[in-house]
C-alpha cells in the first residue's frame, strides 16, 4: 500500500517548492548575463616556439618582454631577463600579489619582515632600505615563489637569471 502525502508533509515542502519556482523565473538566462557582462578578453596561446624566441631576445637585450598586459583582467605576464643587478631597496605594495617562477639561472630574493625608513612612491607603493627579520632566499631554475600583496621583498642577481612573473594588478 502506498502511502498518500500527507497534509503535514505538503505544508512543509510547498514554501521550499514555490521558492525554488520563484528563483527559478527570476534568474537570468545565460544569454541575459552574457549581455549585462563587459567582453571577456580573447584567449591568448604562447606555443613553446614563441617562448623560446622571446627568451632568446632576453638573453641578447635584458630586459622584460610584456606577454600579456589585458586591460579587463587584473594581472600581467611578463617575461624578464636580468644580469648582475641589484635592487636598492625592498618593495611593497597594497594592490598587488607576485608569482614568479625561474626559467634559467639563479636570484636571491629578501621577502618579508618589518621594513624600516619606508616611503611611499604613489598610491599603494613603498619602498625602505632595510627590512628586519626578512628571509633571504635563493631561487634556482624550476623554484616558484609567490609574494602576496603587502610583503617586502627585493631582488639581487648576481649573474644572471630568467623569469615568469605574474602580478595581479586588482585590489
Amino acid at each position: 500500500m502506498a502511502n498518500e502525502p500527507s497534509r503535514r508533509s505538503f505544508l512543509r515542502t510547498a514554501p521550499l517548492a514555490a521558492a525554488a519556482g520563484l528563483a527559478l523565473n527570476t534568474a537570468p538566462t545565460f544569454a541575459e548575463a552574457a549581455q549585462d557582462s563587459a567582453a571577456p578578453e580573447h584567449f591568448q596561446l604562447f606555443t613553446a616556439g614563441k617562448l623560446a624566441d622571446a627568451m632568446q631576445h632576453l638573453q641578447s637585450e635584458p630586459g622584460n618582454d610584456n606577454l600579456f598586459t589585458p586591460a579587463a583582467l587584473p594581472f600581467t605576464v611578463v617575461l624578464t631577463t636580468e644580469k648582475t643587478k641589484a635592487a636598492k631597496e625592498f618593495e611593497w605594495h597594497e594592490g598587488r600579489d607576485h608569482i614568479l617562477q625561474v626559467l634559467d639561472g639563479t636570484t636571491i630574493y629578501e621577502v618579508g619582515g618589518t621594513p624600516q625608513g619606508g616611503h611611499t612612491t604613489k598610491p599603494g607603493e613603498w619602498l625602505a632600505p632595510a627590512s628586519a627579520d626578512a628571509t633571504k632566499l635563493t631561487l634556482n631554475k624550476g623554484d616558484m615563489l609567490i609574494i602576496p600583496r603587502g610583503t617586502p621583498h627585493k631582488r639581487t642577481t648576481p649573474e644572471s637569471v630568467t623569469f615568469y612573473l605574474i602580478s595581479t594588478t586588482g585590489k
